[in-house]
């Protein structure tokens, strides 16, 4: 197994990881990155593999320790479908799908397309920040109106959450979880105080139908259900407003905003070319082999979701956007046991609003060249500077 040292806060890297992926690529199925001291993959095979193989998961085999001041954040991780496995994870991923129903989001297309069009009439004249106006509006709006919390906490739900997911950026230091920590008790007790209240006040919200929700017997406890609300928001905005960010570039700069006209394609390639989460871990529970490297228990493997989505055993051209590909699985959601609850309403905000934008804004151009933040294993840009003229 190859070794690669490569800084992920490297400047040259956060602009464009892509190289370094194929780098590591061509020395075989995994290598060592020295950096988190992990063994990573992103070949497609592997990746869905380890995905899909029931000996490896996402909690921990052992107790993980970490400083005391940390507690708050990681008494919300407890809780966390996205941080459980079996038989844990099936009783709270049961219970939240019978509230997060498919046709509960589908009846969120009207909202969407209406809230779209409001965004955009309210876009400032000459150059704005599409993001900020856009990107960062849509998702947080949407998931507030379905969980049911007042639309006015938009703002705060998005410095929250912005906040939290700091403790899965690279380098992170003090500062960025302390900041994370306030956060997070600022979420708690908001949601608390707002489960509490639809105990008392029902509505037809998702709060509410995640509080009847029952399975077995069983319903989610409050903590739970504080943790579900968190990780939907969370989850449910962050990679969106990134691949609404990321697929407005990608279209502008390759001239190829016609090809909204077939959405699913066009969205499909957005989420493969350039995804807004390009790095998920796993947890080996006993020895187990793939593709020639054994993992033991208690081994981790960091599966690379962005380098994954360019392999060339998979896709023809990887490295090239094009909207009008044949729309086949990537691994922008993940998948098996974990994949992401959140993927319809994505792709429903995505093929909604990206042609909407378009249409009313047909001379959309860019007025400066685009920036990535230093915010990986996340990927989404500091801000998307636009003019309609």
């Amino acid at each position: 197994m190859q070794i690669f040292d490569q800084s992920p806060k490297d400047p040259a890297f956060v602009q464009d990881p892509y190289p370094f992926y194929e780098r590591a690529r061509k020395a075989g199925p995994f290598f060592h990155w020295t950096d988190y001291n992990m063994v990573c993959t992103g070949n497609a095979a592997a990746v869905n593999a380890i995905f899909r193989d029931r000996r490896m998961g996402r909690e921990s085999p052992e107790p993980l320790h970490y400083p005391p001041h940390l507690a708050p954040f990681y008494a919300v991780e407890a809780h966390s479908m996205l941080e459980l496995e079996p038989p844990r994870h099936t009783r709270l991923r049961s219970l939240v799908l019978r509230a997060f129903t498919s046709r509960r989001i589908n009846a969120l297309l009207p909202e969407i397309t209406t809230l779209s069009h409001q965004l955009i009439d309210g876009f400032p004249a000459g150059a704005f920040d599409l993001l900020q106006h856009f990107g960062q509006k849509l998702p947080v709006i949407i998931i507030a109106r379905l969980l049911g919390v007042p639309e006015a906490m938009s703002e705060d739900l998005l410095k929250w959450s912005n906040a939290m997911v700091g403790m899965y950026m690279a380098g992170r230091d003090r500062a960025r979880e302390d900041r994370a920590i306030a956060a997070t008790e600022a979420f708690v007790a908001f949601m608390r105080a707002y489960v509490e209240e639809r105990r008392a006040h029902p509505a037809d919200d998702l709060i509410t139908h995640l509080i009847a929700a029952e399975s077995g017997g069983e319903r989610l406890t409050t903590d739970e259900l504080i943790t579900t609300c968190i990780l939907l928001l969370n989850a449910g905005h962050e990679a969106t407003v990134h691949t609404i960010g990321n697929g407005v570039k990608t279209l502008l700069e390759t001239g190829t905003q016609s090809a909204l006209g077939n959405p699913e394609p066009a969205v499909e390639e957005i989420l493969r070319f350039d995804p807004a989460l390009h790095m998920f871990t796993r947890w080996a529970y006993e020895d187990v082999e793939v593709m020639g490297h054994t993992f033991h228990r208690g081994d981790q493997v960091a599966l690379l979701l962005a380098a994954a989505n360019r392999d060339p055993g998979v896709w023809d051209a990887p490295g090239s956007f094009d909207p009008k590909r044949h729309v086949r699985t990537n691994v922008t959601f993940g998948g098996g046991l974990h994949f992401c609850v959140g993927a319809p309403l994505a792709r429903l905000e995505l093929q909604t609003a990206l042609p909407i934008l378009f249409d009313r804004c047909p001379g959309l151009r860019l007025t400066e060249a685009p920036s990535y933040a230093d915010v990986y294993h996340f990927h989404g840009l500091k801000r998307l500077m636009v003019t309609r003229d």
